[in-house]
This record gives C-alpha cells, structure tokens and sequence, in this order.
C-alpha cells in the first residue's frame, strides 16, 4: 500500500510542475500599458516648407505582457472622442529621438518596452482640428493571433476655449503632464519656431 504522506508530496510536486508549466510556456497572457506620464496633442512637422503638419496625439508609456512568453503587437491606433464625432488617429510611429520607425509589430516581454509613440491622421482624410471641448483618448493595440483589437488605455481630457484658440496655430501643441501627486493631467501650451521639430524638443526634455 502506497505511502499517504509519499503520495501527497508526489501529487503536490506534480501539480507545481503543471502549474509553472501553464504559467512559463502555455498561458498566453496579455499586453498592458502603463499610465502615460505625457500626451500631447498637436501637430507634426512638415516635410516640405508651406505643408501643413498632420495632427497628432503622441504619449510616453511602457508596454507589458502578463506572461512569460511574451507577445507581438501587430499594430496600435488611438481614437479620440467629442461628443458625437470620433476621429481615428491610425498612423503609428514609435522608438526614441532620432530612432523613430514605423510601427510593424513589436515583441513585447515581461520585462516591457518603454518608447515614445506617434499617431497620426491619415493623409487621404479631411483635415482635423482640435476644438474646445471634452475628449476622450483611447489606446487600441491588435495582438498577433487575436482576433479583435484590445483596450490598452482609456482618459477623459479637457480642451478649454483658450487652449483650443492657440491649437489653430499648427505651431502649437498642448502637453497633458501627468501628476502623481495628485492623481491628474496638467496641461499647458508649448509653441515652436516656424521649421524646428517640437518632437525633438519634447524629446530633449524628458
């Protein structure tokens, strides 16, 4: 007759090894971000003098998965909502200062990938301004072997008249600078010389 004491520690010990087993190469896990330490609305820099900029939300944050195996982001967008309208902003670019590619799937492990990401409005659209008013941001990311886009991130920001009246000068931008102190978005208004690049400059500064 078995030994009850050498059989528990035989059932435990198998049900550790199945357990780390799920955990370390079966369970799929998902992609997370962490909370923006920056979002900027604005517009990005022409490629040829009297072009005008292409609007564009840009933010800083971390990507995680919640496994250990690690997955692949196909593709990320962001939306933004006013009221009854929804813009799409599905041009996206990542990487640091100069490093900057075009986004065409990214590993993401355990251990994360901290960069700085771009969307912007395609060129083939309407042109989009940015009014007063009450918006929302959300981050969108398409996981590889997923069928349906996930939510990564979700904000209620606010546009006031005046922050709005200097965003018609495609030279401007507004920077929300997240406050962990007191659990919000500050934002303030930043404009650049006609011709010098306020990514770099937001880059310089972080």
């Amino acid at each position: 007759m078995p030994d009850p004491f050498s059989l528990t520690v035989s059932v435990l010990a198998l049900a550790i090894s199945a357990a780390t087993a799920w955990l370390t190469l079966f369970r799929r896990g998902t992609v997370q971000m962490t909370q923006p330490t920056v979002i900027f609305f604005g517009f990005d820099t022409p490629h040829r003098p009297g072009e005008s900029g292409s609007p564009k939300i840009f933010l800083r944050t971390l990507l995680f998965t919640t496994s250990k195996r690690g997955r692949i982001v196909e593709n990320m967008y962001v939306t933004l909502c006013r009221g009854g309208t929804r813009q799409n902003f599905n041009v996206w670019v990542y990487g640091e200062r100069a490093q900057l590619v075009r986004g065409s799937g990214v590993f993401v492990g355990e251990t994360g990938v901290e960069a700085n990401h771009h969307f912007l409005t395609p060129k083939d659209e309407e042109a989009f301004r940015f009014f007063a008013g009450n918006y929302r941001v959300e981050v969108f990311a398409r996981l590889l072997g997923d069928r349906k886009h996930i939510s990564l991130f979700s904000q209620a920001l606010d546009l006031t008249p005046e922050i709005a009246a200097a965003l018609q000068n495609t030279n401007s931008g507004v920077y929300f600078d997240w406050a962990p102190d007191s659990g919000r978005y500050l934002a303030h208004v930043d404009s650049r010389p006609s011709g010098s690049d306020i990514v770099s400059r937001l880059a310089r500064s972080l």
